[in-house]
Formats: structure tokens, sequence, C-alpha cells
């Protein structure tokens, strides 16, 4: 991602806005699988084929000159205005050309609104069709001088477009424009046949600016990749490096040179299959790379009137005088005396005479580019290893300088006052992946000489005698005869280019052959001659059918022999397990692919199996992982609603392998093990989510194998609808059937009608507690033995009071949850009791089903904004230390109460319902009033009881009331009350709360005010 502002630097930022900085790159990139590369490349030849692509590549300086673009189709597409004399590598002088217009009949009809190439020029370079790949270089295709010309590119296409609609009307149909890419003057144009259009993928083109401050796109360069048949990487720069012939300007060149090197970075590369290759690419990564346009070197140390005049010895002779046997004398192939000697010397020379070979004759054009080429920049930075020197090569130069030339004119060199050093600015180089692997071999091997020679002086080797052990290196002067350049000043005209052979970054065996590099003289609408080259590229392309074909057999082949020596487990659903003795068998779903727990209620469990076996050949670590949750989900391996339980131990480990893994478990190969997967609701969040239909019994987890891979295990159950967590306005709205009759609905779905003033199912639990209490007693008085204490008599709170060892294992599960179902059926409770069951114990679990429903209730029996207005009042009391009689303070309440109908009734229906149990129990304790103060060893450790020993009465029948009262009003007011912001209070104001909502319940509790 990229940093913001405030985080990058000065360069950066101004990257950002400079036309042609630094090109953004993303480091987010996949790469393709080593494995799966390596064997798809070892079968390289069943999905590729030889093709054969001849690539033109022209560059040309139009000086922002007008009309400049009439002449492009000519020679660019055409191959046109080559003088055949002096044109360059490749021509064939033996052509005739007699009908070409004359040099002075061209210069006179020269115009800016048509082409300025010699009329009757059947072409002499190859075109057309039988060039597969144009690649067009222009530089100053607007005025760069001009700072409103220089913005035209980024306000007005219409400039790009004019050159665009000249080509591609030149080019034949159905050439199509691959890449292309500007920099204010300079244009880069990429057009490919219809036969290779196909096998074009991953352009990628970018610009670096290093004109004004280093980073303005007056001088600099404009680069596109392309990559035929998914093997060939092809770069092609065009640039236009700094102007001048002195040596600060030198400078200036070789520091462009660099700074298009270090800063131009490609798009990754993304294959037919969708695999991204790597990450961007930079200069050198290619296998072909093309650097042409006006670099602008210039010839050194040697006085332009004799470069001038040299030239001008083979130019003159191009504009004869007229002669009685011709209107339109021409320089023709025959006349070799011409080129090869001087004027004063041709008549001496007989006719019948053998013509000198080129590089003997002092007079020719050979002879006279020799002299020259050891005073070209270019060369010489080479030499000296200070640009270029990387790999780059250069066809033989055997054509007249192309600069400077006056607009208009054939071969009159700049005639204004400058009168500038003719010269071979505009270069077409090219460089090899092997060449760039031979320079940096050589670069390596100098690097570690300098070492060894370094380390033996050190070690004092340096004597005299010992000079024939040392490495003589001269960072100065050494790789003069080891760039991989040959002596410049040497041409071999009669050896026959070859082939040069390169294996490309892909692997693949690639060849490429020079067969023209020439300039175009005869085209006068620029003082640049533009110039081309044309390669020839034999390279293997990937067929992408027959590609993704094998792509597809080597990927099964290795995931087969991968999967051999991966861990293997087999993970199956025991669908005939899970039926305990109260529930019926579950119902097979052919379909699911899970475990089914079907249909599910609240506090009751159900269990299933599965087994898991190695079926590998080794051996196999394993363990459920965290599963992919929402927000508003838990996070872990397992719902809070489901735990899993092995049949073994797990792995002794001091931290897991795999940290995702909670615990993990090893099975050597056929080994097999069991685990049990328990369902069970009873968190009232998850009862309140099920009923609304937020949240489903439905998850898929993970099981995963060590170096393996996951096995998903989907769970899902039915829920059914539980009368729990919910409001008592939703309660009162039940019709008679409970709410499993609205099963799918909601409660209020079917009528809007209040059926009941409380809820059905208080009405009923409180009930049967009333009537189980009283049963109770009767009974301990009919059963009991001498000396037996009765449970009220050592538990204030009982039967809403028990031992926390009461329910411990779940002893009572199948019980508590056949009484829920009861609730949410509206049936009998005597059916959930197994056989039969005393009284007491019925009348202690129901207690307890009252309390988890009351503690369900969403608003709670007295609601937030209920208690909100009875604390206040009890606050102001607090302050005013104002004491309201009993009977007044119940009314009180009452009334504050009474805004809810519905939970004032459900609040008057509790407290009924504990005003007659304590009465029933402090009547069944009068008989044994010793006990009653040893109550309070048996007070419940949570919620907090506001019971102190100092305040209860002398009397003990007064006391036992006191006891279960203030026991009963701390059990229930932590069911009833619902209070906002407790866990926002300091410890002693929650603790002041609470002891305020006891007092509210007490009140109704106490017989007289003598006992508040």
């Amino acid at each position: 991602m990229p940093s913001s502002n405030s985080d990058r630097s000065f360069t950066d930022r101004l990257d950002a806005t400079i036309p042609g900085a630094f090109p953004s790159s993303d480091g987010n990139q996949s790469s393709t699988h080593q494995t799966l590369s390596q064997a798809l490349y070892a079968r390289r030849n069943e999905y590729t084929r030889s093709r054969n692509v001849r690539i033109k590549i022209g560059s040309w300086n139009v000086a922002a000159e007008k009309g400049t673009e009439k002449d492009i189709g000519a020679w660019f597409v055409e191959g046109k205005g080559i003088e055949k004399a002096i044109a360059g590598l490749g021509v064939d002088e033996s052509q005739d050309d007699d009908n070409l217009e004359s040099v002075p009949a061209q210069e006179a009809r020269r115009s800016r609104k048509a082409s300025t190439v010699p009329r009757r020029d059947d072409g002499t370079l190859p075109g057309g069709e039988e060039v597969g790949i144009y690649v067009l270089g222009l530089q100053e295709v607007v005025d760069v001088s001009s700072p409103s010309e220089a913005l035209r590119p980024y306000t007005d296409p219409s400039v790009a477009n004019r050159w665009k609609s000249e080509v591609q009307n030149a080019l034949p149909e159905g050439y199509k424009l691959v890449a292309e890419q500007q920099l204010i003057g300079l244009l880069l144009l990429v057009y490919a046949s219809p036969d290779v259009f196909p096998h074009v993928s991953g352009v990628s083109t970018t610009s670096v600016g290093t004109g004004l401050m280093g980073y303005m796109g007056n001088k600099g360069a404009v680069t596109a990749r392309i990559v035929l048949g998914e093997t060939t990487r092809l770069v092609f720069i065009n640039s236009h490096l700094a102007a001048g012939s002195d040596k600060a300007a030198l400078d200036r060149r070789n520091w462009d040179a660099g700074q298009v090197i270090s800063r131009t970075r490609f798009d990754p590369i993304t294959d037919a299959l969708g695999v991204t290759q790597g990450h961007g690419e930079g200069l050198g990564e290619e296998d072909f790379a093309f650097w042409f346009g006006d670099l602008n070197y210039r010839l050194e140390g040697i006085p332009g009137d004799d470069v001038r005049r040299l030239l001008t010895i083979h130019t003159k002779t191009l504009d004869p005088e007229p002669t009685e046997d011709s209107k339109e004398p021409r320089l023709s192939s025959s006349d070799s005396s011409v080129t090869s000697k001087s004027p004063s010397s041709t008549s001496s020379i007989k006719e019948d005479a053998v013509p000198l070979p080129p590089e003997l004759d002092p007079a020719s054009l050979h002879t006279t580019i020799s002299c020259l080429m050891p005073h070209d920049e270019l060369r010489q930075q080479q030499k000296l290893g200070k640009a270029f020197q990387d790999g780059w090569n250069e066809g033989p130069i055997q054509f007249l300088p192309t600069y400077k030339y006056d607009v208009g004119k054939v071969g009159v060199f700049d005639s204004s006052e400058k009168r500038r050093v003719p010269s071979w600015c505009d270069r077409i180089l090219y460089r090899t992946r092997a060449a760039k692997e031979r320079h940096d071999a050589h670069v390596k091997e100098q690097e570690e000489a300098r070492k060894r020679d370094e380390e033996m002086k050190k070690k004092g080797l340096d004597a005299p005698g010992d000079e024939e052990v040392l490495y003589d290196y001269d960072p100065e002067t050494d790789g003069d005869k080891t760039t991989g350049y040959d002596d410049y000043d040497e041409y071999d005209e009669d050896a026959e280019p070859e082939p040069e052979e390169v294996i490309t970054k892909e692997g693949f065996k690639d060849e490429i052959l020079l067969e023209y590099y020439a300039a175009h003289l005869r085209v006068i609408s620029s003082d640049h001659k533009p110039l081309d080259a044309i390669f020839s590229l034999k390279y293997d392309a990937v067929i992408p059918e027959l590609k993704a074909s094998i792509h597809q057999e080597v990927a099964r082949e290795l995931d087969r022999q991968e999967n051999e020596g991966r861990p293997s487990i087999t993970l199956v659903v025991d669908r005939s397990t899970g039926a305990t003795t109260s529930e019926a068998a579950p119902t097979t779903d052919n379909d699911f692919d899970g475990v089914d727990f079907n249909d599910v209620q609240f506090a009751k469990s159900k269990r299933r199996n599965i087994t898991i076996a190695n079926t590998g050949r080794v051996p196999a670590t394993f363990g459920f992982t965290d599963r992919p949750v929402s927000k508003d989900q838990a996070p872990g391996p397992f719902p809070s609603w489901l735990t899993v339980t092995f049949d073994r131990e797990p792995d002794k480990t001091d931290k897991s392998s795999d940290d995702n893994l909670h615990q993990q478990f090893t099975l050597e190969p056929a080994d097999v093990c069991s685990a049990e997967l328990k369902l069970k609701v009873e968190a009232i969040h998850d009862v309140r989510n099920l009923n609304e239909g937020s949240e489903q019994l439905d998850e898929i987890l993970v099981l995963r194998v060590q170096n393996g891979r996951d096995h998903f295990l989907p769970i899902r159950a039915d829920w059914q609808q539980s009368a729990l967590a919910r409001s008592i306005d939703k309660l009162i709205k039940i019709p008679e059937g409970g709410i499993r009759k609205l099963q799918g609905q909601k409660p209020d779905s079917e009528t809007n009608k209040v059926r009941w003033s409380i809820p059905r199912e208080i009405f009923r639990l409180t009930e049967a507690i009333e009537d189980l209490t009283e049963r109770t007693i009767a009974e301990w008085d009919m059963t009991k033995h001498e000396g037996d204490r009765a449970p009220w008599q050592h538990n204030a709170g009982w039967p809403f009071v028990k031992d926390s060892r009461y329910f411990e294992d779940d002893v009572h599960e199948d019980t508590l949850a056949a009484l829920y179902e009861a609730l949410d059926c509206d049936t009998s409770f005597d059916a959930a009791f197994p056989g039969e069951v005393a009284a007491m114990q019925r009348l202690e679990i129901i207690s307890e089903v009252l309390l988890q429903f009351l503690r369900s209730l969403e608003d709670g029996v007295v609601t937030e904004s209920l208690w909100k207005d009875l604390e206040g009042g009890i606050v102001a009391r607090e302050r005013s230390r104002q004491h309201l009689p009993l009977d007044d303070a119940k009314i009180w309440a009452l009334e504050t109460l009474s805004v809810s109908p519905s939970h004032n009734a459900t609040f008057l229906l509790l407290i009924s319902m504990l005003q007659r149990l304590t009465n029933e129990i402090v009547t069944a304790s009068r008989p044994d009033t010793s006990s009653s103060r040893a109550s309070m060893d048996s007070l419940p450790s949570s919620p907090r009881v506001a019971v102190r020993r100092r305040t209860l009465s002398k009397v003990p029948e007064v006391a036992t009331r006191q006891l279960i009262s203030r026991n009963y009003a701390t059990v229930f007011s932590e069911a009833m009350f619902r209070s906002g912001g407790m866990d926002q209070l300091k410890e002693k104001e929650r603790n002041l709360r609470k002891d305020r909502m006891v007092g509210v319940i007490e009140t109704f509790l106490s017989e007289d005010d003598a006992l508040r």
C-alpha cells in the first residue's frame, strides 16, 4: 500500500508529480509454484513451436518540423529514401535505381504537405507484410524548448494521434498497436502483424524523465516491454539524451543513460494461466533489448571543418551537373570509382581496371568511416566502461552521419553559423541476455581478482620477487578488451553475419540476427536523417491450448505424487449413534455430508460421534483449528454451544507446531481414534439470537492436518423455539399451547392480542412451587425421624438456594430440559420427572427453572426504566432521611410499577409466592426455634446477601422470618431487576444499589415496620 504523503520523502513526492519519474511498484505479487514450474518446463517441447519474426526498429528526430509525419510511411514502412551507394549494412547496391528521382528535383519540390521521399522509389529495405513487429521511436515531436509546446501532450492528444494515424494508414491491413508511450517530445509506438499479435502479452510501458532538475521530460526515455509467445521478453527504449559537444554535456549523456537504466520498472508478467511471475522487472532482465534514439554522442577530438571536408567528398557526387545523356543523372552502383576514389583520381583509372576493395581504398566511404569512428564518443564511453558497456552492441556503421543537415537538403551539412560537426547522434543499439550475462560474469571476475590482489598485498606478497603471483588490477584501464566489444576501428565487411543463440529467462533457445542497419539519406524534412535496423528473431512460442493441457497433466501427476507422501486422514461421521434412551434416533439425510443433530432445545445435550483414521503412509498430526467467524461469533475452533472430546489424550508438546491448533493428536498409519461432539445450548445470549433467527445452529469445523489438506466438517441442527430470553410483553401474547405452537413465527405474528396479564410460564411455575412447598413440608412432618433437620432449618434461602454440587455433572440435566420443554409446549410438569420423584426434589428443580426463566427475561420483571424511577425515590428519601411507613412504602412502589401493568402484575405474583413460602416455612419452623439463628451459615455466596447478625430479632420466629425474607429478597432481586451501567460503578456504589433492590422486595416480605 502506498504510504501517506506525511511519510514519504521529498523525492517520493516529486516522483509522483513529475513526468517520467520513478514508476510505482507493487510488492504484493504472487509467484508460480517452483516444483510445478520445473515440471512444466521439462515438457516445454510439447507445448512450444518455433516461430520466426522480423522486427523493424526505426528512429528519427523530427526536430518539431511540420510535415515530417508525411514521410513516416514511406521510409519506415515501405523502406524508401535509401541512397544505396552509402546506405548501410545489408543494402543491395546492385539493384537498378536509374528511374529514381534526382536529388535536385527532390529538393526543389520539397513541401510540408507531402512526402519528401524521392519519387519512383520502389523501396530498398523489407517492409509491409515482410515485417512482423514495427517499433518506431520519434524525438522532438513537439518543440521541447517551448514551455507551451512541452505541455501539449498532457492536454492535447492530437500530436500523438497525428503520427499514429500516418503510421496506421501506411501499415498493411490488420496490423494493431500493441504499445504506446509518450513523454513530451518522445513518442514510442509498437505495432504487430495479425499473425504476431495473438502471441503478444505482458505489455508494459513506462517513462523516465532526465531533463531539467534531472526529472523533467524534455530529455529522457520512453520504454515498452512485451512478451512474445510467453517465452521471450523484448524491451524497446526510445531515448533523447543531453545535447552539447563539451565535456559536461558528455558526462550528462552518460548520467541520463544511467538514470534510464536504474529507474525503469515494468509491471509483473501474468501468463495465460493467470499466474503472476515474480515482481516488476527492470532493465537487464529481458531477453532482447533495443535502445535507440537521438543519443547525441558526437565526434570528439577532430576539427569540424576536417570532418565536413572528408564527408563532402561522398555527398557532392549526389548532385552532379546534368549531362547531354540524361536530364536526371544519378549516382549508380556501377560508378564505383566515385565512391571508392576521389574525383581527381577517377580520370586516371582505366575502364578495365579491377576496383580496389573498400577497406584498401583510401578514398572509399569505408575508409572515411574507419578514420572517424575512433573519435565517436559513444564507442569511447563504451570502451571506458562509462556508458552502454554492459553488453550493448551495434551493427557496423556504413552510412553517413545522421546529423546535422540543412532541412530540405539531401547531403548538405549544417551551413548555419554554428556549423556543427557532423556526427552519428542517432543510433540503434541492441543487447541479448547472453551478452549481458557475459558482461556480468566479467565484472564479477574482475571484482574477485581485485579482492584477491588486495588480500595478497595485505599478506606482504608485494615484494619484487613475488610480483609474478600478484594480480595486476587497474580500474582505469582494465576491461578495454574484455567488455564484450571488438575493436571499433576495424570492420570485417566481408564476414557474413551469423545468428546469435540466446537462452531466454524462461529457458528457451532463441536466435537473433541483425539483417539491416541503414540511414535514409533521401528523407529531407528534418535536420536529422532517420535510420532503422531490421532483426530476424527465431523464438519458441507457447501454444496456449497445448500448455493448458500439459499444465493439467503435470498438476495432476504432482498432486498424486505429493499426496502419496503427505499425511492423509479419513473423516467418517457415525450416523448410527447419537440416540440416547430419552431421544429418538436421528433421521438420516443422505444429501448432507456432515453431523446432523436434528431437533435441539434449550439445556438438552445431544451427542454425535466421528471417527478419524490415518489412511496415509506417514504419521498424521491433526486438530481442529480456528474457523472463520463473523464479528458477532466467538473465536476459536468451536461455537459456544458445541464441545468436542477425543477418546485419547492430546500430544504433549510445549508449543503446537501449528499455532492455530488448540489441541493436536498424532495417528500412526492405519491407526484410528474417535471424537464425541456434544451440542448443548445453555447460554442465554445464544437462546435469544436463535429465537430471533440472527444465529443458526449451522457451522463448519476445520480439521487441519499438518502438511496435509484441511477437512471440513459441517454441523447443523434445528432449533426449537424457547420461551426463555423473551420480554414479558411478548410472553403475555403467546397463546395456550406454548411457544412451540408458533414455531417459525414471532410470538405476536399470529395476533397482537394480549392473552394474559402475566406470562403463563411464570404463573405455572409459581403455582407449582407453592403447591410443592406445601406438600414437601407435609411429607417432612410425616416421614422425619427424631433429630433430623429440615432443609429450611439450615438454609434460609431454601428452596431457591442450593449447594453448588446439586447440579454437578449435569445430574439433573434431563429433568431440567424436560421442564423447559413443558414450558415451551404448555404441558404438565409431572411428565418431566422420571418415575417416583419426591416432592422436595421436584420443588428444588422447579425453583431452579423459575430463577433461570426470570434471569433470561429480556427486560426483567422490573425494567431498567422502572428501576430508575424506584431508585430515584429511594435516593431522595435517603438524602432527606425520610422514613415511609411499611404500607406507604408498598403503595409507593406499586404506583411506580403501575405504569407497566404486565410487569406490575408479574412482580406482585412473585411477591405473593415468596410471601406464602415464607409463611409456610416460618410456621413449619415453630416447633424447633433453636435452629433459626443457625441458618446464617447457609447464606448464598452469590449474589451478595445483605444480612447482618446484629439486626436479627431476639424472637426466634421473627428472626427466622427476617433470614428467609432477606435471603429471598437477595436471590430474587438479582433475577427480577435490570439496571444499566452496573459494570461502570465502583464496588461500593454497586453494592449500595444491590442493597436498594433487596430492600424493595424485603419491604413486601416484612409484616411490620419493626422488621424493616
